[in-house]
């Protein structure tokens, strides 16, 4: 495999613990492009999990893939809560998926004061649940290591997602 062991065992817990829950997820990827789910898919077996991923890189892929109106980008910029939500959103939407990760940021180099290098903006749709979004600030630390700690992160969301279903499948939550 070409992944760090770290992430590939989580990959895989992820990918076990969807399929004992019966839960299908996709991905909507920006400045990743696509290592999400190569991780995923590196993994055998993953196809009765992963139903699709998404990668828009570009702004003009965004909206033509995902629906995402070229004026919520023009308002936010693609760096933004409001565009990780919606391209969450739009994943599911446009998937047979019940949990969807979207991530959107700045891998580097580069980047602005109010925009830096590492600042990466997630959404976690699950669905018939509120979309969650989170801001992370991983720091000017390369390319590379932003897009992995991007990749992790997103990894840990799609868990939380899981274990959502699972709770309302058990009676658990609210």
């Amino acid at each position: 495999m070409m992944f760090p062991n770290q992430l590939v065992q989580k990959a895989t817990q992820f990918l076990d613990d969807a399929r004992t829950a019966g839960v299908l997820a996709a991905t909507a990827e920006s400045c990743t492009g696509g290592l999400l789910s190569g991780l995923i898919t590196d993994i055998a077996g993953a196809s009765d999990v992963f139903e699709r991923g998404f990668v828009t890189y570009s702004n003009e892929a965004k909206c033509e893939l995902l629906g995402i109106p070229t004026a919520v980008i023009a308002a936010n910029g693609a760096v933004s809560a409001e565009v990780a939500r919606r391209m969450a959103q739009q994943c599911l939407f446009k998937s047979n998926a019940d949990i969807t990760v979207s991530i959107t940021g700045v891998a580097g180099p580069g980047g602005t004061p109010h925009k830096p290098a590492g600042l990466v903006y997630f959404g976690l749709a699950v669905r018939d649940h509120p979309t969650r979004v989170l801001c992370q600030r991983f720091g000017d630390r390369g390319r590379t290591q932003v897009r992995l700690a991007s990749v992790e992160t997103a990894l840990d969301l799609l868990s939380e997602g899981v274990d959502l279903i699972a709770q309302i499948e058990i009676g658990i939550a609210d």
